[in-house]
């Protein structure tokens, strides 16, 4: 199963560093953190940057992601 890393700020929220996910699907990937922490919200999470193993995805939706991947949430950061 794919490890799912949470930022600090979303620690807060599911109360802890990380969870385990079977789904596959980048977005069914979403759907289920979404489902099993009340306190995240799909839309929350879709307005997140993502890193797959390391390497941040721009546009993850349909991404594949392998069981033994780890994928990271993060808040995006704009420079200038």
């Amino acid at each position: 199963m794919a490890v799912v890393v949470f930022s600090s700020e979303l620690q807060i929220l599911t109360g802890e560093a990380e969870t385990r996910s079977d789904k596959i699907i980048y977005r069914d990937i979403v759907a289920d953190i979404a489902a099993r922490y009340p306190r995240l919200d799909a839309d929350r999470l879709l307005e997140m940057a993502v890193a797959i193993d390391g390497e941040i995805v721009h546009t993850p939706l349909l991404e594949r992601i392998e069981q033994d991947s780890e994928v990271h949430f993060l808040y995006r950061i704009s420079g200038g």
